[in-house]
């Protein structure tokens, strides 16, 4: 029995894998082939159906993309959908390290400028040849479950990196978005509440920083042609499907997920108005479209 694994380019098909399938327990066997299928209509449908579409794009755009050239590996990475281990399975592909339990790297090592080699850093020939000759893939989440999951880590955890992102960017927000906002309160910058991050979100914009940055601007998947679509709840069947493809080493791939976000969704959304929601929606209703996701389970129906 194989699964087969079709690599779209936009109008046409122009390559196929076929590997063996995986059989989960309880004895079915999966076919992630037939979701792939799904994914990749849903992206094509969703860069037709975006007045953005295709973007151009030079080395300095693709600096999300983390390059193995022993496995001819892609992978654009998005901060808050597991990210940090997907980083230490690029360490362990390509060398950097030779821990065999993943989580034994430290976040921090993992997302150090020298843990990984970005397309960026090639020149334009080479990145072209990397984009047109490897696998590459990226992992999608419902955005506002990033969104919310960025808040919560940056904004309340008391992690040295929230620190920073607090004094950054807490300050700033209380001081403009929190009416007779006490002096302590703006030097703290540490009690942001979540409407008062949505409200800089839709005054600002989306793209200070990258944890919440859309997908659509950090990995271009309007401009470039991705292999594999994962998304978040598929995770540990997308990653062993992933590594299967370019034929990696036995990994276990490292699933940590702590944070009930999805559980929390409608609490923190309740604090906001249905107008501040579809104003949230438009922001960023690109990876709403391109990876298929939805408000039904938040609000008992779709704004698209």
């Amino acid at each position: 029995m194989f699964n087969i694994y079709f690599k779209i380019k936009f109008g046409s098909l122009i390559a196929l894998l076929i590997i063996p399938t995986a059989i989960p327990e309880g004895g079915k066997y999966q076919y992630p082939w037939l979701e792939q299928i799904s994914r990749q209509e849903q992206l094509m449908l969703g860069c037709d159906n975006i007045s953005k579409m295709s973007r151009s794009f030079n080395t300095s755009s693709l600096d999300h993309i983390l390059v193995d050239h022993k496995h001819k590996l892609l992978y654009c990475y998005v901060p808050k959908v597991a990210c940090t281990n997907w980083k230490r399975v690029l360490m362990v592909l390509t060398g950097e390290s030779n821990a065999t339990n993943l989580i034994d790297i430290p976040a921090s090592l993992a997302h150090s400028e020298n843990s990984s080699l970005k397309l960026s850093q090639l020149d334009l020939p080479q990145a072209q040849s990397c984009l047109k000759d490897y696998t590459i893939f990226l992992v999608a989440r419902h955005p506002f479950e990033r969104l919310l999951s960025a808040y919560r880590n940056k904004f309340m955890d008391s992690l040295p990196s929230s620190k920073y992102f607090q004094s950054r960017y807490g300050r700033h927000i209380i001081r403009k978005y929190r009416p007779h906002a006490t002096i302590s309160d703006i030097k703290s910058g540490a009690n942001v509440t979540f409407r008062e991050f949505v409200l800089y979100l839709l005054k600002e914009g989306a793209f200070s920083n990258e944890h919440w940055t859309p997908i659509y601007n950090l990995c271009l998947p309007c401009s470039l042609n991705y292999t594999f679509i994962g998304h978040y709840e598929t995770i540990s069947e997308d990653a062993k499907t992933i590594l299967n493809m370019v034929g990696a080493p036995p990994i276990t791939f490292p699933v940590t997920r702590y944070g009930h976000t999805k559980e929390r969704l409608k609490y923190y959304f309740q604090q906001l108005s249905i107008h501040d929601i579809k104003a949230l929606y438009k922001l960023y209703e690109p990876d709403f479209k391109l990876f298929g996701y939805g408000l039904e389970d938040l609000l008992g129906y779709d704004l698209a």
